[in-house]
């Protein structure tokens, strides 16, 4: 194991140990989410160590949690008692037999087992002007000394805590369909013929940074003109909180000014390539859930099998093409109407090759926004610092 990831508390009684921060969803069954706790039993007091793992939604900064006000609510959260042993036993793996072995006889494993109907890490871009943590989803693994797992009237202090943040993440697929096809006839008032619209991906799915080929064919059998073809690839954000909302942002977008004539034909192809440093002003745009000191790119295509109820974020994609037909003659642009046609789109990042990191940039073949790399440094030492 190459990497450890190590979280001490401020009193230094207890250090919290993960050998990874991205654990994969494969829709039907999510990675187990193991580590080790090193305990300092003269430190506790009486108390015991517990450790957490919680999947949260959070829709307001850190800094507007006052009186009793916040603005995190937990989707999903698991507790349990690692000092003293409870006696259960806890599934070996290779991870966690080698961050024993680092950790040495103070080391308490765990191991939690996420339910399939979490939600990926995701995170909306705030402005450029916002500060503090972006909304969205997040998995936090925290350790803590206490008296009982969860007593509401237990107060306990940061110095108490240690905790790292970790992902939940899908790659593509292996198997790639044959890509959509869509088409629209469409008749305006007085014309006896229609405007043939027809849109084509080669592919369904496509990785991030990966140029997506839209194959356009218009037949005009009207008297009036095409005046204009707009290509976009739209991200779809459902927040399923308290309700469902929906948010759509063009995250990409080619417009071109070549006109078809009445009774004309015209077969053109669209390349488009959706990044998010294309839309770093754009607030709201859906992000898969970053690491602080990691690349990251716009969010994937959220899988599922259709069956589960997910809270929390879901994204999904799009392309549109629309026409703009004018009436011509002295009304011209005032009489204009839109054609339009939509392609359900999939976009996501292939699986890494074995020992590479999926949080790098060469793995998710993305030109992502990049700052200086998290695996630099094997170990993290800190008190209670934010990791995303």
């Amino acid at each position: 194991m190459s990497k450890v990831f190590k979280k001490t508390s401020g009193n230094g009684h207890i250090s919290l140990y993960l050998g990874k921060r991205d654990f994969t969803d494969h829709v039907d069954s999510v990675e187990i989410v193991d580590g080790v706790v090193k305990v300092d039993p003269a430190g506790l007091e009486g108390r015991k160590v517990y450790v957490y793992l919680a999947c949260a939604f959070r829709y307001g900064s850190e800094e507007l949690d006052v009186i009793g006000l916040s603005f995190r609510r937990d989707i999903w959260i698991k507790r349990i008692q690692v000092y003293p042993p409870t006696g259960e036993s806890v599934p070996s793996s290779p991870m966690l037999e080698s961050l024993m072995k680092k950790v040495g006889e103070q080391g308490c494993p765990f191991s939690f087992q996420m339910p399939t109907n979490l939600p990926c890490s995701v995170a909306l871009q705030p402005a450029p002007n916002d500060s503090g943590k972006a909304c969205g989803v997040d998995f936090e693994v925290k350790a803590y000394l206490a008296n009982a797992p969860s007593n509401v009237d237990e107060e306990i202090e940061k110095k108490d805590t240690c905790r790292l943040m970790i992902r939940k993440i899908q790659f593509a697929p292996v198997n790639n369909k044959p890509g959509p096809k869509a088409e629209i006839s469409k008749q305006f008032m007085m014309t006896d013929k229609p405007v043939h619209l027809e849109a084509s991906l080669e592919k369904e799915l496509y990785y991030h940074g990966d140029p997506i080929t839209v194959k356009v064919k218009i037949n005009n059998e009207t008297a009036k003109v095409v005046k204009s073809i707009k290509v976009s690839v739209e991200q779809l954000t459902n927040v399923v909180l308290y309700s469902s909302d929906t948010y759509t942002r063009a995250v990409c977008t080619e417009e071109s000014g070549e006109t078809v004539n009445a009774n004309s034909k015209l077969e053109k192809t669209f390349t488009l390539t959706p990044l998010l440093a294309s839309n770093t002003e754009k607030r709201g745009i859906a992000v898969d859930g970053r690491l602080k000191d990691g690349d990251t790119n716009l969010a994937s295509t959220t899988l599922s099998d259709g069956d589960k109820e997910m809270q929390g974020i879901v994204v999904s994609y799009k392309v549109k093409v629309n026409l703009v037909v004018s009436g011509g003659g002295l009304l011209g642009g005032l009489t204009s109407s839109d054609v339009c046609v939509e392609l359900p789109l999939c976009l996501m990042s292939p699986k890494p090759a074995a020992g590479q990191t999926s949080n790098s940039s060469e793995g998710m073949r993305c030109p992502a926004r990049k700052i200086p790399s998290l695996t630099e440094n094997t170990e993290h030492k800190g008190t209670n610092e934010e990791s995303y």
